[in-house]
């Protein structure tokens, strides 16, 4: 039905219900534009398309599990994106160079001495993995406002930083080890030092690629097959050891056996030793048993013997003692009398000089004299008188 055919009424209702429909499309399609330009400005806010990149490069002698598009991890989190793998040369040091990109401000963290690590997980996917750094000087210059003015030269850096090195290793060779925070912070400061005096040799443009050095651990898969290889090198030897296992099981085998029938012959000497320790079961059997009842006779006779003894030895120790007593009181009275009187020992001297004389005296008086004969010849008395030989008529004659 033409449009003309209609009523009044109705085109009128006709109109305003298109009218709401074209509202309602229109609103609908700027819902729609909105949330998809929110949507990409989300994911190039994610991804980092609005941060300012900066370029690094390495380089690998195995890119395996390495894409376009992976994530660069620092310190746990992600801080850029590999853009580009090339492979090198063939008769080049290594076999791939991979590049990517740093977002700002993680370049902070990657200084001259960083270093990029390849990890990977046990599906074999492999990341890259840049270290901290520590000794040396950030790869990106920034201004007073944190703005990022000029990149290291990376040949510059790394010869300067190896004579450096050098240096304090002639100067302070034990610096490293006994102090490594001051070691760190003088190779730092020299390193600066000679980048303010040489800032147009040091720095080059963003635009260039600064070289990190790798360090790569061999892959997951390597490291599997490497593990495999060691058990397969390994697997002779454990099949000995189960048959010596074996072996060692049998000898228990046998070993117990032999223990069973000890234990059987043991059984009547078990159940002697119970009955035996049945019998102590009551206070004073166990002395009962180590000692009869005439043994313990004998011993209380032998300890009454012994003890009377004792008392006796007591009794004369206590009279020998008392004896002693008296001695020494009577050697003191002795000795008090000689030291008051200090003329006791000459006088008894002199009497028993007089005695002698006197005796002598009396050994000579005719009257007494046969009383003090001795039978014995006197050893002193004065020799014999020697006569002479008489003499021949001819020696008389000389005469």
């Amino acid at each position: 039905m033409a449009l003309q055919d209609l009523t009044p009424q109705l085109r009128t209702r006709l109109s305003r219900m298109e009218r709401a429909v074209g509202w309602f499309v229109m609103i609908a399609t700027g819902l729609l534009l909105f949330g998809f330009g929110y949507y990409i400005y989300k994911t190039a806010q994610r991804k980092g398309w609005f941060t300012p990149k900066f370029q690094y490069q390495t380089s690998l002698n195995d890119a395996t599990g390495l894409h376009v598009g992976d994530p660069v991890k620092l310190m746990g989190f992600q801080a850029g994106a590999i853009t580009d793998i090339i492979p090198e040369a063939p008769d080049a040091y290594y076999g791939v160079t991979i590049k990517f990109v740093i977002l700002k401000p993680h370049y902070g963290y990657i200084w001259n001495d960083s270093r990029v690590s390849v990890t990977s997980d046990l599906l074999g996917n492999r990341a890259l993995q840049i270290t901290k750094g520590t000794v040396g000087m950030p790869t990106i210059l920034e201004d007073t406002n944190k703005n990022a003015v000029a990149m290291l030269n990376w040949k510059v850096v790394r010869d300067a930083r190896e004579k450096v090195l050098a240096d304090v290793m002639k100067l302070k060779p034990d610096m490293e080890h006994t102090n490594h925070a001051a070691f760190n912070w003088y190779v730092k400061n020299e390193l600066e030092q000679l980048a303010q005096a040489n800032s147009n040799q040091f720095y080059t443009n963003l635009t260039a690629s600064y070289w990190l050095d790798p360090d790569a651990s061999p892959s997951l898969q390597d490291r599997l097959q490497k593990v495999v290889d060691e058990v397969e090198s390994a697997l002779p030897n454990i099949l000995n050891l189960t048959n010596s296992i074996a072996s060692t099981l049998n000898g228990t085998t046998t070993l117990t056996s032999n223990l069973n029938t000890v234990a059987v012959n043991v059984q009547p000497a078990i159940s002697n030793v119970t009955i035996l320790l049945s019998q102590l079961n009551k206070p004073g059997a166990l002395g009962d048993w180590l000692l009869p009842t005439n043994v313990n006779a004998k011993l209380d006779s032998v300890m009454a013997n012994a003890d009377t003894a004792t008392g006796t030895l007591n009794t004369n120790l206590l009279t020998l003692n008392q004896t002693l007593l008296h001695l020494s009181d009577i050697t003191s009275n002795l000795n008090n009398q000689v030291q008051v009187n200090t003329n006791v020992l000459s006088n008894i001297s002199k009497a028993v000089t007089d005695a002698d004389d006197l005796v002598q005296g009396l050994k000579h008086h005719w009257l007494l004299r046969s009383a003090f004969k001795s039978e014995n010849k006197k050893t002193n008395a004065p020799p014999d008188k020697v006569s002479k030989p008489a003499l021949s008529p001819k020696m008389q004659g000389a005469q």
